[in-house]
């Protein structure tokens, strides 16, 4: 039985909460949390102890939940790390790419777990295309969110454009060649709003846009490839093909179309998506990495690589601002 422990159960912490109760071989033991009135609350509704000293609780444990703000990331990590315990981390990996390449450094040795909670790649949507080769040549991304105070102590591209900076370098093999941002403060000290073109060694270009100002939701990431393109709604869960090839499945239709190299059959289809909670798989494979000894599947060097690039993009919005100002 491993033993869970919760660093934070704010919002996002109580969804935590309840999808570690629905994991077999798994018993929650505490949370730690500063805000008495919330920790009050969530100590009577969850039945679970509330923990005053944050050693304590990691010592009680073999899993630390990190569900804290971004700043505080590092030092419970570390803290957790040092006594041998397996970290589940929320995004953003950590404040600075210094505190993040110090835990990369320190899990190895400590030959802990460690995943990072980038939950778009266990959303339903993407998880349909498990079994399909993907190799975008061109990316276009629309990330947008109606303003909410919660989560703004970080910039757009720490807070939601992140997601899909992950989900673009897990799919795209290749190193970054060059970043152009653009980005504006609008209700906060930080971007709001970005809109930024990473190009890669390979020669694939991704553009994408993120935005928590926005009148609408969005949520949408396109993948364009030799013969090929895929549509992926995370926000609806829907997933569309277009291909050149013949249709694997009964969902699929297909019409022709006359190009200068002759006539093209064209197949469409809309995978079938099984519903699924992404962050109660996201939860679970983590666990299925310990009590099996396997590779986490976001791990500390997932989260060191995406934010490595938020950061540069954030430099670069930096540089162009004070370049205008």
């Amino acid at each position: 039985m491993l033993k869970v422990g919760v660093f934070g159960v704010g919002h996002l912490g109580k969804y935590h909460l309840n999808n570690w109760k629905e994991i077999e071989g798994v018993k929650l033991v505490g949370f730690f949390d500063p805000n008495n009135e919330e920790a009050k609350l969530v100590a009577e509704q969850y039945g679970i102890k509330r923990f005053l000293d944050e050693e304590k609780l990691i010592d009680a444990c073999d899993i630390i939940d990190v569900v804290v703000p971004t700043d505080k990331h590092f030092e419970i990590c570390m803290l957790a790390i040092r006594k041998g315990k397996h970290v589940f981390v929320e995004k953003p990996f950590t404040h600075t790419i210094q505190e993040a390449k110090s835990l990369v450094n320190m899990v190895k040795e400590a030959n802990v777990k460690l995943q990072v909670g980038h939950v778009e790649r266990f959303n339903p949507a993407y998880l349909a295309l498990k079994d399909v080769q993907l190799n975008p040549m061109f990316i276009e991304v629309h990330r947008l969110a109606q303003f909410n105070p919660r989560g703004t102590e970080v910039s757009v591209i720490l807070d939601l454009m992140i997601h899909d900076i992950d989900i673009i370098l897990s799919l795209v093999k290749s190193g970054v060649k060059n970043i152009y941002a653009s980005g504006v403060a609008v209700m906060t000290e930080t971007p709001d709003i970005a809109n930024v073109r990473i190009e890669f060694n390979n020669g694939c270009v991704a553009n994408l846009t993120s935005s928590r100002i926005s009148m609408k939701k969005m949520r949408k990431i396109r993948l364009f490839q030799k013969d090929a393109y895929y549509g992926i709604d995370f926000l609806e869960k829907k997933t569309e093909i277009i291909t050149l090839k013949q249709p694997q499945d009964d969902n699929s239709f297909t019409f022709d179309i006359e190009t200068p190299h002759g006539t093209k059959t064209i197949a469409v289809s809309n995978p079938e998506i099984q519903p699924a909670n992404a962050i109660l798989l996201e939860l679970q494979s983590f666990v299925d990495a310990i009590n099996n000894n396997t590779p986490t599947l976001v791990s500390e060097i997932d989260g060191l690589l995406a934010l490595e690039v938020a950061h540069q993009i954030l430099q670069k919005i930096n540089s162009n601002n004070i370049a205008m100002s």
